[in-house]
């Protein structure tokens, strides 16, 4: 027996360790911009207006992408969906590699959209939260988000080596897109030969057998249906609402605090990456072993950001030293990243069952991550039209106004997890 349940692990962590590769490569292609503005600008002839455009494109199909994702993710096995997404990846990243004209450029990027946000994200949710137990649930979610920091530093890196070594020209950023491309495509290869199947049951709630479709169809209508779903969904929400705002600290700390050039590049690698990174664990750990529930965790967490939001907002910015900024800004960042880590494990919690995961996490995503469709332009928008400190004020109050529904809402939830254990005990 003893044996068996060691097969089960090693099963349970080479598929999460191909999920962590996967999370961490799917997305860099659909961010070149991150690493290569500049150099896509003169090189493949993009101006700022072309690469944002395409950039809000790219965000609208993500967000139809996740309710159609509702439906495909209990009806396509991972065993398919993840390689099927990577390989897409990569392909539509040898497209991009040959500087193609604008408008196939744009269709590139909903491609990339469509790979990453319909096929592969739900999906890699899905199975996170099957390989966890309840007692897991923090840990995988913190881990995984820490493991795709990981690999996400070390293949930008990496594409940064091959542009730099290559002569920084137009030749050697085809050589880092094809090599963003390459990546995925072989960890789509691994994926495939490494994942396990799922096991789809074609039946109803009633237990009669039913076809594939209708049963996919199924979990979509009793997820759709599921309140606690939906309150879970506005609690990533508000998280999401909270780190929007984290793109805004790096401007604040310029505008206000006059930071050097040279701090900027640190405080941006360890905003990006290294709070990703510890973030992470952190809250992964201490979801389970300190609080044993995600949402308790998500409710102090949303207390402390809160109102340290709303004390620094009031703070008198002019008379404070600059790295008092920066350790204020980067433990609010450490925060909201530990909570972007597990804000999907509550789903357990609520007892989602475990046939409809798919729908439940792809209901979650369209709502959770739809703040990043809108709220970007809000900010920026506030920002223009108040300059200075009242700008971000505003920006800093909004966020610290969605820690607070987070707050009620996570007491919500809390309650009617209390309600529902009382009924069935």
């Amino acid at each position: 027996m003893k044996t068996i349940a060691d097969n089960r692990q090693s099963k349970k962590w080479i598929s999460f360790g191909t999920l962590v590769l996967g999370a961490g490569t799917i997305y860099k292609l659909g961010c070149l911009k991150d690493a290569f503005y500049v150099p896509m600008q003169e090189f493949m002839g993009l101006t700022h207006t072309q690469i944002g455009t395409a950039m809000s494109v790219a965000g609208l199909i993500s967000t139809f992408g996740f309710l159609i994702s509702i439906y495909l993710t209990d009806r396509v096995s991972k065993k398919v969906m993840i390689p099927m997404s990577l390989m897409g990846i990569g392909l539509l990243g040898i497209g991009l590699s040959t500087f193609p004209p604008y408008w196939l450029f744009l269709l590139i990027n909903c491609g990339l959209a469509v790979c990453a946000d319909m096929l592969y994200w739900p999906t890699m949710l899905k199975t996170v939260r099957l390989l966890g137990s309840e007692e897991e649930q923090g840990r995988m979610f913190g881990i995984m988000e820490a493991g795709r920091g990981l690999v996400d530093t070390v293949i930008a890196f990496g594409a940064l080596g091959v542009f730099a070594l290559l002569g920084s020209n137009a030749a050697s950023l085809k050589a880092a897109i094809l090599f963003y491309s390459a990546v995925p495509m072989v960890i789509g290869i691994i994926a495939y030969f490494l994942l396990e199947p799922d096991e789809i049951k074609a039946v109803n709630a009633a237990g009669e057998k039913v076809s594939r479709n209708k049963a996919a169809m199924d979990n979509v209508i009793l997820a759709l249906k599921n309140k606690n779903i939906w309150l879970v969904s506005f609690n990533v929400f508000s998280v999401y609402c909270v780190y929007c705002g984290l793109t805004y600290f790096i401007p604040f700390l310029k505008d206000l605090y006059a930071i050097p050039a040279v701090l900027v590049g640190a405080y941006g690698i360890i905003n990006q990456y290294a709070l990703k990174m510890l973030g992470g664990p952190v809250g992964g750990y201490l979801t389970d072993k300190v609080f044993h529930s995600a949402t308790k965790y998500l409710r102090v967490v949303f207390v402390i950001t809160g109102t340290a939001l709303t004390v620094f907002a009031f703070l008198p910015h002019s008379h404070m030293n600059v790295y008092f900024g920066m350790l204020m800004t980067l433990s609010i960042g450490a925060c909201v990243f530990s909570m972007r880590a597990i804000f999907f494990a509550p789903m357990d919690e609520i007892n989602v069952p475990r046939e409809i995961t798919g729908s439940a996490m792809s209901l979650g995503s369209f709502i959770g991550y739809l703040p990043g469709a809108f709220l970007y332009s809000i900010y920026g928008s506030i920002l223009d039209h108040n300059p200075g400190l009242s700008g971000y004020r505003i920006v800093f109050l909004i966020m610290a106004v969605s820690a607070g529904a987070g707050f009620l809402l996570s007491s919500y939830i809390l309650s009617v997890i209390g309600k529902d254990k009382a009924i069935n005990n």
